[in-house]
């Protein structure tokens, strides 16, 4: 049996991120060969992801940024199981890495993310290094991006929260900046009506028509009174229609159309715990 010294224990730790007691152990099964030690630590990370597969992992970190030039920008969401873990700052800095690869290599969806190398190991195993290293499950549960000649990012205090938003025009920084918060506090769901499903406009003209009904009103007025509260949705609810937040009013196309009046935010997306 190897002569399993405390340096080598240490340095497999530095290596791996895992517990000294994991990595000494990881070192007497491999009679002290430190490569087979990373593999017999990446099984075990295999396994423990397995066996926790099923466990619920509703806690996390959320991020966005942008490439240097701000024509692409890509919002994460890396999660696990416990509020401890989200806020651990190692927990952080990982998912910040993985954003940060994703961008500079431009990676359009989750699964391009997971094949991405770095330092040799692909984010998916890495994910499970990080299982291995935490003893919680660990997945990386959404990625969306968006290429635009300008995008801009904004993170939530937390990180729990954040939000990328498009703009068909350059030089609008402040702008950009106030418009990337007004979706993290308002959540609108669509950019404007043209771009809310048709099925879902229907279903929500259903639910006002039966409100309408209930509160008695003549049936000659249902239709009408039922589109006054579309309307009414589609106000609250579609980014460009929305009070701005800074001042209300004016609404947040309006707000951007002080700047130039052929300004616009063409996408966005925001991510968020728990929604």
């Amino acid at each position: 049996m190897a002569n399993i010294t405390a340096s080598a224990v240490n340095e497999l730790r530095q290596r791996t991120g895992v517990g000294m007691m994991d990595c000494k152990k990881a070192l007497v099964e491999c009679d002290g060969d430190m490569d087979k030690a990373i593999d017999y630590l990446r099984e075990k990370g295999q396994k423990l992801a397995s066996k926790r597969a099923d466990r619920d992992a509703s806690e996390g970190c959320v991020l966005s940024a942008t490439t240097d030039d701000k024509t692409f920008g890509a919002v994460i969401m890396i999660n696990c199981e416990t509020d401890f873990v989200a806020k651990n700052e190692d927990f952080i800095a990982f998912t910040h890495l993985v954003l940060n690869t994703a961008i500079s290599s431009k990676a359009k969806t989750a699964s391009q993310v997971n094949a991405l190398v770095i330092d040799g190991s692909t984010v998916e195993n890495l994910i499970i290094e990080q299982v291995a290293k935490i003893g919680e499950k660990i997945e990386l549960s959404k990625y969306e991006t968006i290429e635009a000649p300008v995008v801009y990012s904004y993170i939530h205090p937390g990180n729990r929260l954040a939000t990328i938003v498009a703009f068909n025009k350059t030089g609008f920084d402040a702008q950009g900046h106030d418009v990337a918060m007004q979706i993290a506090a308002m959540a609108p769901l669509a950019l404007d009506k043209t771009t809310i499903p048709a099925d879902i406009i229907e279903k929500e003209m259903e639910v006002y028509r039966g409100q309408v009904r209930e509160e008695g009103k003549p049936e000659n007025m249902v239709e009408k009174i039922a589109e006054g509260k579309l309307n009414k949705f589609f106000k609250e609810s579609t980014l460009l229609s929305q009070d701005f937040i800074k001042d209300s009013k004016k609404n947040v196309l309006q707000y951007l159309q002080e700047g130039d009046k052929e300004l616009t935010a063409t996408a966005f997306y925001r991510l968020a715990l728990g929604a």
